[in-house]
């Protein structure tokens, strides 16, 4: 379950990320919280976590050419200074209480453009780090850590908040990024760039070209679209429904997401332990009509226990579907366009996110949050479902 483990560099990359990961939950929870204190407004929820998903869709195409043809080592370092620095100006405004809701918008837009050029460097450097066979359980391992930072970053983030207010949170993540820095200098793979023969826009249209003419890696980038464009305004709604809902505050808020961290967390563990098998694309198909009926039974729950149930449960089916996506793509694509066809995939797979937020959100100011949740869900079992009567291609990789 845990193989990929024993590989050494693997390893500490993956403690590295463990810790920092925690931060930018922490991170992520108070910045919701904040917003939503500023505003009272689903549509500032939504728009801060576009723009600060966005940069996916501009620059995530150039990071991965950028991440063939430089060192991956160093484009990670850079991407991880370029954040450190966002967490703490918006600590250090949040503590003199000059905040402004511009100001968290920015921050969380440059914060996106350094993850647009790191997150290609960072899914491209993990082959180097483990054989082939082992890579779905590294992806999955990775997912693991995700995840359970998203288990102990908002339970801390709640603690910390009520003790010490925001600013302690962000200030946390950026020191996290400390471990990642240390990590990636622990590093002993060397990551050498191919000769640079071509200009960096044919090499771009090359990626675009194989991952067209390669229809498995087609349907994948599109389903990933999907489900993150339908299925995260879940976790962007989450503390509309702690303070509308169940009239709580950010303790509550904090507990829902540590209940669909922890599912999460049992979900990837399930993918490490199965690691390559048979029929993956018909696995996560069918993860996803299962997750859209959660997303539909969440949106009616109005009894507290059952939505953490619904939560943990939406959180397994979640990183089950994420993570046979992201298998499927990396073990598809060959080493010398890897940055590139990662980066496409991101594109969909990170790009859907802020989409799917700022829609959702929009939607939510005119009806309620529920009414999109349920629309989604309903919507991603139709897509799914058509998916695994219709598409061999997908249905049989």
């Amino acid at each position: 379950m845990a193989v990929a483990l024993t590989h050494r560099d693997f390893r500490v990359l993956w403690s590295g990320a463990c810790v920092s990961t925690i931060g930018t939950w922490m991170q992520k929870v108070a910045q919701s919280w904040l917003v939503l204190t500023i505003t009272g407004s689903a549509f500032y929820l939504g728009l801060d976590q576009f723009l600060g998903e966005v940069p996916i869709l501009l620059f995530t195409l150039i990071g991965g050419v950028v991440a063939d043809r430089h060192n991956r080592r160093r484009m990670l370092l850079t991407s991880q200074y370029v954040q450190m620095a966002c967490a703490f100006v918006l600590m250090a405004i949040v503590y003199f209480d000059v905040v402004e809701i511009w100001h968290i918008l920015a921050l969380s837009f440059i914060s996106g453009t350094a993850q647009a050029f790191g997150g290609p460097a960072f899914q491209s450097l993990i082959p180097d780090l483990v054989p082939r066979d082992h890579l779905p359980n590294a992806i999955a391992l990775n997912s693991i850590q995700f995840n359970l930072a998203r288990v102990i970053g908002p339970l801390v983030a709640g603690v910390a908040m009520a003790a010490f207010g925001a600013a302690i949170c962000f200030g946390l993540n950026g020191l996290s990024f400390l471990f990642v820095i240390v990590a990636l200098g622990m590093l002993r793979v060397v990551h050498v760039p191919r000769a640079r023969t071509t200009r960096m826009v044919d090499e771009l249209r090359g990626g675009v070209r194989y991952v067209r003419d390669e229809q498995r890696l087609v349907r994948l980038t599109s389903l990933a679209f999907v489900q993150t464009f339908l299925g995260l305004p879940l976790l962007t709604f989450l503390p509309l429904f702690a303070q509308n809902i169940f009239k709580q505050g950010v303790a509550q808020y904090s507990e829902m997401m540590a209940f669909s961290g922890a599912g999460a967390v049992v979900g990837a563990l399930v993918v490490a332990w199965m690691g390559k098998f048979a029929h993956m694309g018909r696995a996560l198909l069918t993860g996803q009509i299962v997750f859209g009926a959660l997303l539909v039974a969440f949106s009616f729950s109005r009894v507290l226990w059952v939505s953490h149930i619904l939560l943990f449960a939406a959180g397994a089916t979640l990183i089950v579907v994420f993570s046979l996506l992201t298998s499927l793509v990396q073990l598809i694509a060959p080493n010398e366009l890897r940055g590139r066809v990662v980066s496409i995939y991101m594109v969909a797979f990170r790009g859907g996110s802020p989409l799917g937020s700022l829609a959702a959100g929009y939607a939510a100011s005119l009806w309620s949050a529920p009414a999109v949740l349920a629309v989604n869900g309903v919507l991603l079992m139709l897509v799914g479902g058509w998916s695994l009567a219709r598409d061999r291609a997908l249905r049989d990789v």
